[in-house]
C-alpha cells in the first residue's frame, strides 16, 4: 500500500512538473480587412490546432525553448512567430494574414458562416468614413436593400415592412434599447453605438436563427474592439466631436477602450423650415473593459451614460405646397417652448468560461435605466396663403394673400422612468461535426409612466370638438355651439407597469455533404413566457414557441455560389409601448404579434476586372397575424394595443458589392417591397411603412493624380410612404402618399498620412496612423424630403390639408480626424 501511495505521489509531482514546462500562445487571427479568419492552421512541429469561426485559437507549446510557430490558411499568406516563453506563461499574439496573390481558379474564399446564415458584414472603416447627417451604423444600413429610414436625424430604421420597434440590436451580445418618448429624429442626437469602438458589425434582414431574440424584422449584432496596445483618436466638426482612448497591459490580461462624444444639432435643425431659438445638445461616455485571468476565463464590462437636452422655442414656419395651378402656403406663428430631457444609464457584465475545446459557457447580466421628460406648451396661429404665380412679377413665389384659419395650443407634462434588468446564461458545444447552442434569459421591466397631453384647436374664433364627441349642432360657425367645451385631443394616464419575462432557445447546426456538394443545416426553437402586472393590472401569463430553420448548399460547381432557404415562426411579445393604447391606458393582455417568414437567397462570389465581387439576391414573404396596428408621427409610434389586424409583406432584394475602384469597397442595392394590413376584416390597405421601391449606392473613390484626396458618396432613393391620417380619423379614408425620398450625402477627405511609409523616421506625421481633413455636403441636391404630414383644418371649406413636414436642406460640414 505504501509503495502504491508513493508511486501516486511521484506521478502527481511528475505531472505537475511536466505541466509547468509548457506555455500557451493564444489570440485572434485576422485578415487584412480586420475580419476574423476561421479554420486557420497554427502549428509547431507535430503540435497543431485550428482557429474557430471567430478567428480565436489556443496552442500549447514547450517552455524555455526557442520555437517557431506557423500560421497558415488556404486563401491567405502564411505568417510565423519566433518566441521563447517561460513555464506556464500565456502569450497573446494576433497575426494578420494578407490575401494570397495567386487564386484557386477565379474563386476567392469568403467567411462561409456569414454566407450560410444570410449575414451582411459591414466594415467599421466604411462606417466611419461614409457621410451622413446622423453618421454611424444606422446611416450605412439605409443603403442596404430592404432597410429604410426617411428621417435625416433619427437612428431608427425599418426593415422589410416592419416598424422601428421590430429590430434587435446587440452590442457584445447584450441587447440595447432606444428612448421611449422620442417623437422626432432631431430629439435623438446620438445612437447607442460608438463607431470609434467597433470591431465587427453583422446584420440580418430576416430569416435569422433561434439564438437571436424575439423580434419580427432584423438583427444588428455589434462587437466592440479589444485593444492590444495604446491608441487614441479625435474627431471634431461643426456638429460636435468625439475622443477615444484605448490601452492594454503588457501581459495582455487587461484591456480597456473608452469613448466620449458630444453633438450639437443646431447646424442641421436651423436648415429646416421652422425658425427657432434652439440648441439641442447630446453627450455620452462609453467604456468596454476586458480581463483575462488565464486562458480559460474572460471577464468584461460594458458601460454607458448618456444625456440628451432638447430645448426648443419655435418662432415661425412657412411651408409651400399644392400644385402648379393652385399653389398654397401654410404660415405659422408660434409662442411657447418645449423642454425635453433624456438620461440613460447602462451597464453589463459578461464572463466567458472555456471549459474545454468543445464546451464554452457564458454568463451575462445587464441593467438599463432611462429617465425621460417631455414638457411643452406651444401655441400656433396658422393661416393659409396664396402664392404669386405671375412669372413677370417681382414677388414670384411669395405670399400675396393670407386667410386666417385658426390656432392650436399643445400642452404636455409627460414623465417616464424605466428600469430593465436581464440575466442570461449561454452554452456552446462542439460534438464531432455537430454544434449545439442553448441559452436561458430572465428579464424584469419596471416602467413608471405619467401622461398628461392635450390639444385645443380654435378655428375662426370657434373651439373645435373632437369628432368622437356627439355634438348637438355640427354646422359651426353658422349656428352657435351650446355643448361642452373639451380639448380636441386629451390623453391622461398614470401607469405603473411590471413585465416579467423568461425566454430560452436551443439550436443545432451541422455541416455535411450531399454527393460532392457542401451543405449546412440549422434548426432551433425559441420559447418566450411573460406576464404583465402593476397597479390595477393583472394580465394573464402568455407563452409562445418559435421554431426556425436554415438550409444552405454550396454546389460543387466552377461558379462560387451558395443557395439558402431559411425561415420559421417569429413572435414579438409586446414591449411597454405596444401595451399602451391611444388613450394612454395599458392593456395587459395584448398578444404577441406573429409572423411566418420565408427567405430564399443566392450568394454569388466572382471576379471582375481581376477584383473580387459579390451579388446577393433574396426573395421573401411574411404572413403576419395578431398584428398590433399603429400610427406613425415622425418617429413616434402609437399602437392600438388590441391585435386587431392581419398583414403581409413580400419583396425582392439585390445587392452587388466589390472593388469598383481598386482597394475600396462600394455597393449598389435594389429593393422591391409591398406590405398591407387588413383591420377588422375591412380589406387590405397600405401599412405605414409600405415603401415600394428602394435604390441605394455607397461609393468610394480617390483622385488618380492626387491619391490623398478621397471621395465618399451615400445615395438613397425611396418611393413615397403613405402620408398617414389625422387624429381620430379612419385610415381607410386617408391613403395618399408623400413625395419620393431622394437624398445624396457626399464627403471629401484629404489624408495627410497616405504616404507615411515613404516618409523618413522622425517626420511629425509619422506620429499619426491617420490624419485627415474633410468636407461633407449633406443633402447635396437640396431635395425637399417629407417624413409625415401636419393636418390643418379649414372650417369654412370643411377640408383638412395634409401639409408635408420637410426635413433638412443642403448643409455643409467640416471635420478633422486624427488617430494615434
Amino acid at each position: 500500500m505504501k509503495t502504491k501511495n508513493l508511486a501516486a505521489v511521484l506521478f502527481f509531482f511528475i505531472s505537475v512538473a511536466a505541466f509547468a514546462q509548457t506555455a500557451r500562445i493564444k489570440g485572434v487571427i485576422l485578415d487584412e480587412n480586420n475580419q476574423p479568419v476561421g479554420d486557420a492552421d497554427i502549428s509547431y512541429k507535430n503540435t497543431s490546432t485550428t482557429s474557430n469561426e471567430n478567428g480565436f485559437y489556443i496552442l500549447t507549446v514547450p517552455a524555455n525553448q526557442k520555437i517557431t510557430v506557423i500560421f497558415s490558411h488556404l486563401s491567405n499568406k502564411s505568417a510565423s512567430l519566433d518566441i521563447e516563453l517561460k513555464p506556464n506563461e500565456d502569450f497573446e499574439f494576433n497575426p494578420v494574414l494578407s490575401k494570397k496573390v495567386e487564386m484557386i481558379g477565379v474563386v476567392e474564399i469568403y467567411d462561409n458562416r456569414k454566407r450560410i446564415e444570410g449575414i451582411t458584414n459591414i466594415s467599421p472603416r466604411d462606417i466611419k468614413l461614409i457621410p451622413g447627417a446622423n453618421a454611424g451604423v444606422e446611416n450605412l444600413l439605409k443603403t442596404l436593400p430592404g432597410v429604410n429610414n426617411n428621417s435625416d436625424l433619427s437612428s431608427g430604421y425599418n426593415v422589410r415592412g416592419g416598424n422601428y420597434d421590430e429590430n434587435l440590436v446587440y452590442v457584445n451580445e447584450v441587447e440595447v434599447y432606444r428612448p421611449f418618448l422620442v417623437r422626432s429624429g432631431q430629439q435623438e442626437g446620438l445612437s447607442f453605438t460608438n463607431t470609434d469602438m467597433i470591431q465587427n458589425v453583422d446584420f440580418s434582414a430576416g430569416g435569422f436563427q433561434a439564438k437571436y431574440g424575439d423580434k419580427l424584422s432584423s438583427v444588428l449584432d455589434i462587437t466592440y474592439r479589444r485593444p492590444k496596445s495604446f491608441g487614441a483618436s479625435l474627431e471634431a466638426s461643426l456638429l460636435g466631436g468625439s475622443l477615444m482612448v484605448e490601452t492594454a497591459s503588457k501581459n495582455q490580461k487587461w484591456a480597456a477602450i473608452t469613448g466620449v462624444r458630444y453633438r450639437d444639432n443646431s447646424l442641421l435643425v436651423n436648415s429646416q423650415e421652422t425658425e427657432t431659438n434652439f440648441r439641442p445638445t447630446f453627450a455620452d461616455i462609453q467604456t468596454n473593459v476586458t480581463y483575462n485571468p488565464n486562458n480559460k476565463w474572460e471577464l468584461s464590462f460594458l458601460g454607458n451614460i448618456s444625456q440628451n437636452r432638447y430645448n426648443y422655442e419655435p418662432l415661425t414656419r412657412q411651408t409651400n405646397f399644392g400644385t402648379i395651378d393652385d399653389p398654397k402656403a401654410l404660415l405659422v406663428f408660434y409662442e411657447g417652448q418645449e423642454k425635453d430631457r433624456y438620461e440613460t444609464y447602462f451597464g453589463a457584465l459578461k464572463t466567458t468560461y472555456k471549459a474545454s475545446e468543445d464546451f464554452t459557457l457564458k454568463l451575462i447580466a445587464s441593467a438599463y435605466l432611462t429617465q425621460e421628460q417631455e414638457y411643452f406648451d406651444i401655441k400656433a396661429d396658422y393661416s393659409f396663403g396664396e402664392l404669386d404665380t405671375n412669372i413677370g412679377s417681382g414677388n414670384l413665389g411669395n405670399i400675396v394673400y393670407t386667410q386666417e384659419i385658426g390656432s392650436q395650443l399643445n400642452h404636455a407634462r409627460n414623465d417616464l422612468d424605466a428600469l430593465i434588468v436581464n440575466a442570461e446564461v449561454k452554452g456552446f458545444h462542439n460534438i464531432k461535426e455537430n454544434k449545439i447552442e442553448w441559452g436561458f434569459k430572465y428579464t424584469r421591466e419596471d416602467i413608471r409612466d405619467r401622461i398628461v397631453e392635450w390639444e385645443v384647436i380654435d378655428s375662426a374664433g370657434f373651439s373645435l370638438n373632437p369628432p368622437v364627441i356627439d355634438l348637438p349642432i355640427r354646422d359651426q360657425p353658422y349656428n352657435p355651439y351650446t355643448g361642452p367645451l373639451v380639448p380636441y385631443q386629451n390623453v391622461r394616464a398614470l401607469n405603473y407597469t411590471k413585465i416579467d419575462r423568461l425566454s430560452g432557445y436551443v439550436q443545432w447546426s451541422k455541416k455535411g455533404l450531399i454527393g460532392t456538394h457542401d451543405v449546412w443545416y440549422n434548426f432551433g426553437v425559441r420559447a418566450h413566457s411573460w406576464q404583465v402586472s402593476g397597479d390595477n393590472l393583472d394580465g394573464k401569463n402568455q407563452t409562445t414557441f418559435s421554431p426556425r430553420a436554415q438550409f444552405a448548399i454550396k454546389p460543387d460547381w466552377d461558379s462560387d455560389m451558395v443557395f439558402r432557404l431559411s425561415g420559421g415562426l417569429y413572435h414579438q411579445p409586446p414591449f411597454y409601448r405596444e401595451l399602451r393604447g391611444a388613450d394612454g391606458k395599458v392593456n395587459p393582455d395584448v398578444k404577441a404579434q406573429q409572423s411566418v417568414h420565408v427567405v430564399l437567397s443566392n450568394d454569388y462570389s466572382f471576379k471582375m476586372w481581376d477584383r473580387p465581387f459579390k451579388l446577393v439576391t433574396e426573395a421573401y414573404y411574411k404572413s403576419m397575424s395578431d398584428v398590433n396596428t399603429y400610427t406613425l408621427d415622425n418617429v413616434r409610434i402609437r399602437y392600438s394595443a388590441n391585435n386587431d389586424a392581419k398583414a403581409y409583406a413580400t419583396g425582392f432584394d439585390a445587392r452587388l458589392n466589390g472593388e469598383f475602384v481598386p482597394g475600396t469597397e462600394s455597393w449598389f442595392s435594389f429593393g422591391y417591397m409591398k406590405t398591407e394590413e387588413n383591420i377588422n376584416d375591412r380589406g387590405y390597405i397600405a401599412r405605414p411603412t409600405d415603401q415600394r421601391l428602394k435604390f441605394g449606392i455607397l461609393f468610394q473613390d480617390y483622385v488618380k493624380n492626387i491619391p490623398n484626396l478621397k471621395l465618399y458618396l451615400n445615395l438613397v432613393y425611396n418611393t413615397g410612404l403613405p402620408g398617414g391620417s389625422p387624429s381620430y380619423a379612419d385610415p381607410y379614408v386617408y391613403q395618399s402618399r408623400l413625395r419620393d425620398y431622394r437624398r445624396a450625402d457626399v464627403g471629401f477627405s484629404y489624408v495627410f498620412t497616405e504616404k507615411n511609409n515613404e516618409r523618413p523616421e522622425g517626420h511629425w506625421l509619422k506620429r499619426f496612423k491617420d490624419l485627415s481633413l474633410g468636407l461633407e455636403i449633406f443633402n447635396m441636391f437640396n431635395n425637399q424630403n417629407a417624413i409625415t404630414n401636419t393636418w390643418v383644418r379649414d372650417v369654412y371649406t370643411k377640408v383638412q390639408y395634409g401639409i408635408p413636414n420637410y426635413m433638412t436642406t443642403r448643409v455643409f460640414n467640416v471635420k478633422i480626424t486624427a488617430r494615434l
